[in-house]
């Protein structure tokens, strides 16, 4: 069994799913809506990248941009066509989550109307250079995706403490009531919290086309391994999704290695049932009393 590359396969694993599922947590904690259409915005941001690279330019500026910038806009439409809706009506869970369900369905049938069912490759973001150290050999995509994820992360959660946005955002995940009362918009904040998880999506996307390619329906994968890690780290913890991330990466490329792909998925679950079977809120759960009344 060779460690170092199930122990590589584990972060990078981690770093793509794990951008989601922190999106999932962020947005679950501050507007109260788990939001299913990541699976969308996910593929959304796979084509804008790939329209950009066919139409515009192929540099990796220019196509990464693209796919965070995409991946914000269609947070930003769906932050209009669902949470702003139904943010303040009975049942708002049930029917956001609803709702995001049905647009991600709808979305990418439309992708898959647009573009047809064939899969887009995007071009190398990172190059083809490689590095050694200690006989362990690094190649340019797997030590691309591990910064890019891990700066991508500690700038949204830097614009989080220093930025007014940022803290307002904060301040919803602690207690969206008080937030309320003391002036701060659910509706402007809304937007800027799913424009920032959509280009967290995003650049996910651009990511893990690194590896697979870009299709309709290229999105459902990550959305079940973000929203399942989100769930085992605990909805509404970012902490709780980093180490849930870790756990699920190690887990899967121990499948992987050990038994074949073909068991990840239900070695994921079974960790996943397990862990919420000793801690029903997740590793480091915070549910909002609030949300529970």
């Amino acid at each position: 069994m060779n460690i170092e590359f199930i122990l590589i396969n584990a972060i990078i694993v981690a770093c793509i799913y794990g951008l989601v599922a922190v999106a999932v947590s962020i947005t679950w904690s501050s507007l109260g809506l788990i939001n299913l259409s990541y699976g969308f915005i996910f593929s959304f941001a796979g084509y804008g990248a790939y329209v950009t690279s066919k139409m515009i330019s192929d540099h990796p500026v220019w196509v990464t941009s693209a796919g965070i910038l995409t991946g914000a806009v269609g947070g930003i439409l769906i932050c209009a066509a669902v949470f702003i809706p139904l943010h303040d009506k009975p049942n708002f869970t049930i029917r956001g989550m609803t709702a995001t369900l049905a647009i991600s369905l709808v979305g990418s049938q439309v992708l898959l109307w647009w573009f047809g069912p064939r899969a887009k490759s995007l071009p190398e973001v990172f190059g083809f250079w490689k590095i050694s150290i200690f006989d362990i050999v690094l190649t340019s995509d797997k030590i691309g995706i591990v910064v890019c994820s891990i700066v991508m992360l500690a700038v949204v959660l830097l614009w989080m403490k220093s930025s007014r946005r940022g803290l307002e955002i904060r301040a919803m995940m602690m207690n969206p009531h008080a937030a309320s009362i003391v002036g701060i918009g659910i509706r402007s904040t809304g937007f800027y919290v799913m424009a920032v998880t959509g280009a967290m999506a995003g650049l996910s996307a651009v990511l893990l086309s690194q590896t697979y390619y870009i299709s309709p329906f290229s999105g459902l994968v990550p959305l079940i391994k973000g929203v399942s890690i989100a769930l085992c780290g605990g909805l509404g913890s970012v902490q709780g999704a980093v180490i849930a991330a870790i756990i699920l990466g190690i887990t899967e490329a121990l499948t992987a290695n050990v038994l074949g792909g073909q068991y990840v998925l239900i070695t994921q679950f079974l960790v996943i049932i397990t862990i919420l079977i000793i801690r029903p809120r997740g590793i480091a759960g915070i549910l909002d009393k609030a949300r529970e009344q």
